[in-house]
């Protein structure tokens, strides 16, 4: 709803907005939220579920269990509409790891000359690791990717390379941390237990020609 209105917030302590025109929406969840043309996202005043709304002619109180109200009095109505927006898809990020794994398999010579790609998503007992590649010396190394890089991330990396160096036919079998940020204490765990740490400029990834070869 668009209204000219008033709102009076009472509970732990109290707050007025004065007569303006704003916008109140309330959505399925039961929230109720107060919002002017100046605060991008943040209202100016809300109630949070569990809570109930009741509305009067020109009045709406919205009450928690705690007894806390946000009390609207509308002066003049000038827009009312309810919508169903149906089942949200959840956010598609641009540069998950997910796609910065795909990146990096196409552009594996970012991590150093004369690299090949052996497998993404290479299996292993315990999980799949991102990346399975081999050096300039023909030497594998496994590949760990993350969009920000933890100590999470290295501990998954270590637990695959105790697995991978047991295989007699990959052996000896090095690790490689990329991300596009590290923590600084992840890259300290990293190279104490002998693993590379790479920082992945997302940017420049996508901006490399791929290597197949084009008529234009």
């Amino acid at each position: 709803m668009i209204a000219r209105c008033q709102v009076d917030y009472v509970g732990r302590l109290t707050a007025h907005l004065p007569m303006a025109q704003r916008l109140l929406l309330v959505k399925a969840d039961g929230s109720v939220s107060v919002h002017s043309d100046d605060r991008a996202y943040k209202p100016l005043n809300w109630m949070s579920p569990p809570c109930w709304l009741i509305e009067d002619p020109d009045v709406w109180t919205v009450q928690n269990k705690a007894g806390e109200k946000l009390v609207i009095t509308v002066d003049e109505v000038l827009h009312d509409s309810k919508h169903e927006l149906g089942a949200e898809p959840g956010l598609v990020k641009d540069g998950v790891e997910s796609h910065l794994q795909e990146l990096l398999a196409e552009h594996v010579t970012t991590l150093g000359d004369g690299w090949s790609l052996v497998r993404r998503e290479f299996p292993t007992a315990i999980g799949p690791v991102d990346l399975m590649c081999r050096d300039e010396a023909g030497k594998s190394v496994a590949v760990e990717i993350k969009r920000r890089g933890e100590i999470d991330g290295v501990e998954q990396l270590t637990r695959y390379l105790e697995l991978l160096n047991r295989d007699p036919l990959l052996a000896p079998v090095s690790g490689v941390f990329a991300a596009q940020q590290i923590k600084p204490q992840a890259r300290t765990l990293a190279e104490d237990r002998g693993i590379r740490c790479v920082v992945l400029d997302y940017d420049k990834l996508r901006g490399i020609e791929p290597d197949e070869y084009r008529l234009f």
